[in-house]
């Protein structure tokens, strides 16, 4: 967590800094996956969440 410039307390994922230890995925794969298996079954996760509401929405509209 930081104090942005307005004064606001904000935070961001420690993944993303260098306070957790690095990954092991990442350095196992020395730079050459961009995404580690985890992210990507949050992220497909998501993507089918997201289509089912496109759906319920079309099918509301009708």
């Amino acid at each position: 967590m930081f104090y942005d410039e307005q004064g606001r307390l904000r935070s961001l994922p420690a993944s993303w800094t260098d306070v957790d230890a690095p990954d092991v995925v990442t350095v196992t794969s020395q730079g050459r996956a961009l995404l580690r298996a985890d992210d990507l079954a949050v992220l497909s996760a998501l993507i089918g969440e997201i289509r089912l509401r496109h759906k319920w929405v079309r099918q509301c509209v009708k």
